[in-house]
């Protein structure tokens, strides 16, 4: 009796830990428009799966609504990869 109630009340503290160690998703990005040729690095929130796949596809449908194409998902990463980022995406930071 009592291993069933260390392991439900283990069980309780475990699922109600998970949402406050849940990070975001971004993607950082390369993209580029023709016509003038124009490329930009970009980070983005990934609203699905996080995973590059899953990135790529989400990025290709928003970045192309705005005129532009996706050339390549650098890497996808969570919170702790913004701060270091922000800079060197400047206005595209956050941006699609």
């Amino acid at each position: 009796m009592k291993q069933i109630l260390l392991i439900s009340v283990a069980t309780v503290l475990l699922f109600t830990a998970l949402p406050a160690s849940a990070t975001g998703c971004y993607a950082d990005y390369k993209a580029k428009q023709d016509n003038p040729l124009r490329l930009h690095y970009g980070v983005a929130q990934i609203e699905g799966a996080c995973d590059p796949a899953s990135a790529r596809t989400e990025l290709s449908a928003r970045l192309a609504a705005q005129g532009w194409i996706l050339l390549n998902v650098l890497s996808v990463f969570g919170d702790e990869g913004l701060a270091q980022r922000k800079n060197s995406a400047g206005s595209n930071y956050l941006r699609f």
